[in-house]
């Protein structure tokens, strides 16, 4: 029976609903853990909880994220009293007021994004953010700086203290990283089970959301991720990974189908928000390749 663990942010394709199907591709021991796509975790704590491997490296793109994972495993409790202290005002304020302090709290945050702060302040601001803003999104302008408008929520959870300490406890002993997903090569061998949860192909132009992180995944760095995943599939690495399915939208679309036509390619149902609109919600496939 598997401990489920709660990611600590809401994040855009959040693979929570997608558990059971990738769990499904664990393999039966995991002693090296490597996710160079971390996103919100929810993979990542899995695996911690239910293998608790000896050694963890994780990296993302994103340094508001990473930094986020860092204080978390170092400065928990700094983090939760800060983020209390944001729920109890937060929660006690009419809607205007709280419109004045997001706004407040969005100018500060990218202060700091503008100073590179490694904070615990930047830190639990960036989750405040996360749970008040629109749909929880992460979307930054060409600066990189965060540009997302409040969210309408009664009362949202903006500090879980008992779920930020478990997460800390889990990751005490996780290498943490900031940088392209080639970095995390080094670290990986025959003996390394590897996550790869990339920015998703958009299914047509206009679902498309690249706003993430300043830099760009298209096409091309979608083919030079496949050749990433050949190489260290040649380690020895056991790798999953996930994607878009194109043929949602065409059928003749074999763009993933080709790169990784030396794996095998899953597809899964999931639910996800494929326009604009909440009508938009539906049960579309995504793949999951597995190289073993």
């Amino acid at each position: 029976m598997y401990k489920t663990i709660k990611p600590f942010i809401k994040w855009a394709g959040g693979k929570s609903q997608l558990l059971d199907a990738i769990r499904e591709k664990y393999p039966a021991k995991i002693e090296r853990y490597c996710e160079p796509f971390v996103g919100g975790g929810a993979i990542l704590f899995d695996v911690l909880a239910n293998f608790q491997p000896k050694e963890v490296l994780i990296n993302d793109i994103n340094p508001e994220l990473t930094n986020t994972y860092i204080q978390i495993r170092d400065n928990a409790e700094k983090v939760i009293s800060l983020l209390s202290e944001m729920q109890k005002l937060f929660w006690d304020m009419d809607n205007d007021a709280r419109k004045e302090y997001f706004y407040a709290k969005r100018d500060r945050f990218n202060e700091l994004i503008k100073e590179a702060a490694s904070t615990e302040e930047k830190a639990a601001l960036f989750i405040f953010i996360n749970k008040t803003c629109f749909n929880g999104l992460y979307r930054v302008n060409g600066k990189g700086l965060y540009n997302v408008p409040m969210g309408s929520y009664k009362k949202p959870p903006i500090c879980d203290a008992e779920n930020i300490r478990l997460i800390s406890e889990l990751i005490q002993n996780v290498e943490v990283q900031c940088g392209d997903y080639s970095r995390c090569a080094d670290f990986i061998d025959n003996n390394t089970f590897v996550y790869i949860d990339p920015p998703y192909r958009p299914l047509s132009k206009t679902s498309s959301f690249t706003s993430y992180a300043k830099t760009e995944f298209g096409d091309e760095q979608q083919m030079q991720l496949g050749h990433f995943i050949a190489e260290i599939s040649q380690k020895g690495a056991k790798v999953v990974a996930s994607n878009s399915d194109p043929k949602n939208t065409d059928e003749n679309d074999n763009f993933f189908d080709d790169i990784y036509k030396m794996f095998t390619i899953n597809r899964v149902a999931a639910t996800r928000m494929i326009n604009s609109n909440s009508k938009g919600r539906g049960t579309v496939s995504e793949l999951l390749i597995c190289n073993y």
